[in-house]
């Protein structure tokens, strides 16, 4: 591996794992009220593009980090249509 490789996975591996307390966050409050929707999907299709360029020129950290980033990216998105309105809970009191 080159230095180039190395500061590339490095990269890849930062950039993808500053989505793992997000993905956390809305399954363990079972809410992705407070996640764009828009953002995730304009992402994605980002991400799957790099995905597709590290495809075409053969760059082992780019194929890995997209790969791995697309994933967690779209697993949020499919939380966030899971869990994207809480439903306010009724016992009884109204509260202004």
């Amino acid at each position: 591996m080159t230095a180039a490789d190395w500061v590339g996975m490095t990269a890849g591996t930062l950039t993808t794992v500053a989505f793992v307390p997000q993905l956390l966050k809305i399954y363990a409050t079972k809410s992705g009220e407070d996640v764009s929707l828009r953002m995730f999907l304009i992402f994605c299709t980002g991400v799957a593009l790099w995905l597709i360029y590290g495809l075409m020129i053969g760059s082992a950290p780019m194929i890995l980090a997209n790969v791995v980033t697309l994933a967690l990216a779209a697993t949020i998105v499919v939380l966030k249509v899971r869990y994207g309105r809480r439903k306010p809970r009724h016992d009884g009191f109204d509260l202004p």
